[in-house]
């Protein structure tokens, strides 16, 4: 499969991996999520050049996951501000940077603390089910196919474990 062809994939993960699947994308995702706005500054903070930088912000636009706003109309100047779509981004984010912080980080430990603000304590997300709350391993998650993708999606493998668990 190429990269291009991300996007026509069924699997949810592939087509999320052809708007935010490069390391430069998530970079400037990160930069979103810490408050840069505007063209120069993720440009300086990232270290990336102007052409790199403005087909990633041009394909987060057009994705729906930042917005372009004016914030000068003469000569035009426009932020990037994070869309609806692109907040959801945030527990997939900081799962990856709690992630680094357990596996990546140096002797000195994670570089960035994240703070809860409503009880002021250090903190990391932590997936739960939508339903009971419960904290999620993959273990205790079943995996069911739409009806219109029967067979198409998952391995033979888990099929068959799926078939076990519902005798």
């Amino acid at each position: 499969m190429r990269w291009e062809e991300l996007e026509q994939q069924s699997c949810s993960l592939a087509r999320t991996l052809s708007v935010v699947g490069d390391r430069w994308t998530l970079l400037v995702l990160r930069e979103s999520f810490l408050g840069t706005r505007r063209f120069d500054e993720f440009e300086k903070r990232l270290g990336i050049t102007r052409h790199l930088l403005a087909d990633r912000l041009k394909k987060l636009v057009e994705s729906g996951v930042l917005n372009k706003v004016a914030y000068q109309q003469r000569p035009l100047r426009e932020d990037y501000r994070l869309s609806d779509k692109g907040r959801d981004l945030y527990p997939a984010i900081m799962a990856l940077v709690h992630w680094g912080d357990r596996y990546m980080s140096g002797p000195e430990g994670a570089p960035i603390r994240h703070i809860h603000r409503n009880c002021g304590q250090p903190m990391h997300g932590v997936l739960v089910c939508s339903d009971c709350a419960e904290p999620l391993q993959p273990r205790d998650v079943l995996l069911e196919e739409a009806p219109a993708l029967k067979g198409q999606l998952l391995p033979a493998h888990w099929q068959a474990r799926r078939a076990e668990e519902q005798q």
